[in-house]
């Protein structure tokens, strides 16, 4: 099996790559649009800002070969928004594959932004949260979260519910840090990795 972790320059790809290392998976680093097409899954992970990230991915034309991937994949963190339609961050035209919103988390007394540290999940569904304990704990650190939606999988709740993570078609996406949230991240990972 080939698995493709995307390129680009809000990645946060060492991490990934040790998660599938203990994973056993073997894996490429590429922006190449023939090695993305012919992986049979991609990973798509991100840290950092969605307008700069949105920027890069147009010049080399990654926003326009992720959405249109056939086979299973799997945003993460700014990688999930960059899924979405539009980020509140820098007014942010995204690639529209889950058409749903991102917005900024609201100025709650007690509650800091970013939403950095475990939390728990609910309201699961979905093939990748398989033998996942409702209300698993898992690492976030973001300052934007996409509303609860129809494509909802999973559910946090910070300042607002928000789309702890997101399915539509052979698109899927985890707010959260799935590489270092322990043993519920690396099933996550291991149900993705399953899927044909």
């Amino acid at each position: 099996m080939k698995t493709v972790i995307i390129k680009y320059n809000a990645g946060n790809v060492q991490s990934v790559m040790y998660a599938l290392d203990r994973l056993g998976a073997s894996y490429l680093l590429t922006d190449d649009e023939a090695e993305i097409r012919s992986a049979d899954k991609v990973i798509f992970p991100g840290v950092g800002e969605a307008s700069t990230a949105m920027a890069y991915l147009r010049e080399r034309g990654l926003d326009k070969l992720i959405p249109s991937l056939k086979q299973p994949v799997l945003g993460t963190c700014v990688g999930m928004q960059l899924m979405c339609r539009r980020s509140e961050e820098n007014n942010t035209t995204c690639m529209g594959i889950f058409d749903i919103d991102v917005r900024r988390f609201e100025t709650v007394p007690g509650l800091k932004v970013p939403h950095t540290g475990w939390n728990n999940i609910h309201n699961l569904r979905g093939p990748l949260t398989e033998g996942l304990a409702e209300n698993a704990y898992v690492y976030f650190v973001h300052s934007y979260a996409a509303d609860v939606c129809p494509e909802t999988t999973a559910v946090c709740d910070y300042v607002r519910p928000f789309s702890a993570m997101l399915h539509r078609d052979n698109f899927y996406a985890a707010q959260f840090h799935a590489e270092i949230s322990g043993d519920a991240g690396q099933r996550i990972l291991e149900n993705f990795l399953k899927l044909s």
